[in-house]
């Protein structure tokens, strides 16, 4: 039997990383947590009644790094996501 191909250009990295979904439209902001990342994207947790929008910031706080980011796919409380950029540590963000 063979082996599903994996999509994703490189293997993600087992992390655990909290972060912060910032929604620049209403300054709304999200906890989450990254399951596993690498430069191209992200796994999150996040809490299943989150109204998670297509395209938003994810900062994350260790890393000193806000990621552009679009919403690939949500199963329950998972979504992945794909980095498009980086951009500076938000103003508004205690982290």
């Amino acid at each position: 039997m063979a082996e599903e191909p994996d999509k994703r250009r490189q293997r993600r990295q087992r992390v655990l990383k909290g972060a912060a979904i910032i929604n620049g439209i209403n300054n709304s902001e999200i906890s989450c947590t990254i399951k596993n990342q690498n430069s191209g994207g992200a796994e999150l947790t996040v809490p299943v009644e989150a109204m998670v929008p297509e395209r938003f910031v994810l900062y994350v706080p260790t890393d000193g790094v806000a990621y552009q980011s679009v919403l690939r796919w949500r199963r329950n409380d998972r979504i992945g996501v794909q980095f498009t950029g980086t951009l500076p540590k938000p103003r508004l963000h205690y982290g």
